[in-house]
């Protein structure tokens, strides 16, 4: 059975809505959430389809049913401010991404916390590297109930958040931690995404963080590159030092947190003046 993990702090009439990644849940974004409230953000952790229940639950989803989830999160949320601004950790970062391109008058700032366009990272076995495969078998009908498992460290550095959260996960806590395993069927939906998006990014013209682990164990820094060249857009690259794939918890959050508040609100206050001197 599904859960729902949501979370939405009221604040000031500049709003984010943050969006986890793939088998992930809301409160990996929880804490980035807190911090931006406390800068005087309107803040929505947004819950995406299929997540925060069994791998059934995942499955019987694909990337446009979670990116459907993203537009109807980002449609409330506009209702409430005035500047929309949008967070995503690894495949959230993609589909934080394919918003600002499908709606270049909304968006005013994307976050881009460890995007992952392909699986790349030191932790990531030989064979899970060649999930970019899984798009053709799942045409083929092969794997539908495989998985990938998760390896340690689980994207986490600090020791002592990763034994809490790989409890958790291998616990079955799917509403707090995630799945403890990426369905084959599922990452080969990812893949279809990411496609998407690469194509897409010279249509991203909203400012963007691009923060990511300089030692990231799942996806390499060379995702984070990809969006510094692609997107059409001023971008600031921030590049982590003590932290593994999960940096919104990771040992930097608080760095991330002050870089995000800082830049969300250097967009708004270079709108207001661009909208001053028109």
């Amino acid at each position: 059975m599904i859960q729902q993990t949501e979370f939405f702090f009221e604040g000031g009439r500049s709003g984010v809505l943050l969006i986890h990644g793939l088998t992930g849940t809301p409160m990996e974004m929880r804490l980035l959430g807190k911090g931006l409230h406390k800068a005087g953000f309107t803040v929505h952790g947004m819950q995406l389809a299929g997540h925060c229940g069994n791998a059934d639950d995942l499955l019987a989803t694909g990337w446009r049913d979670w990116y459907a989830s993203v537009e109807t999160a980002a449609d409330d949320l506009l209702g409430k401010v005035d500047h929309l601004f949008v967070g995503g950790l690894s495949m959230g970062a993609l589909l934080a991404l394919k918003l600002a391109a499908d709606r270049p008058a909304q968006v005013s700032g994307v976050g881009v916390y460890g995007a992952t366009f392909r699986y790349d990272g030191w932790s990531i076995p030989h064979m899970a590297r060649l999930s970019f495969l899984l798009p053709l078998l799942k045409r083929l009908g092969i794997g539908r109930h495989r998985s990938f498992m998760e390896q340690p460290p689980y994207g986490i550095r600090d020791e002592r958040l990763r034994a809490q959260v790989s409890t958790a996960m291998l616990s079955g806590d799917s509403a707090a931690a995630g799945l403890p395993g990426n369905p084959w069927y599922s990452l080969a939906e990812m893949y279809g995404l990411a496609a998407d998006v690469r194509r897409r990014l010279p249509q991203v013209n909203a400012p963007c963080l691009v923060a990511h682990a300089s030692d990231d164990d799942v996806a390499s820094v060379r995702n984070a590159e990809l969006v510094v060249r692609g997107v059409n857009a001023p971008t600031e690259l921030l590049l982590l030092e003590d932290s593994y794939h999960m940096i919104t918890i990771d040992r930097e959050r608080r760095t991330l947190i002050e870089h995000s508040a800082a830049f969300f609100d250097r967009v708004v206050t270079a709108g207001n003046a661009g909208r001053i001197a028109a």
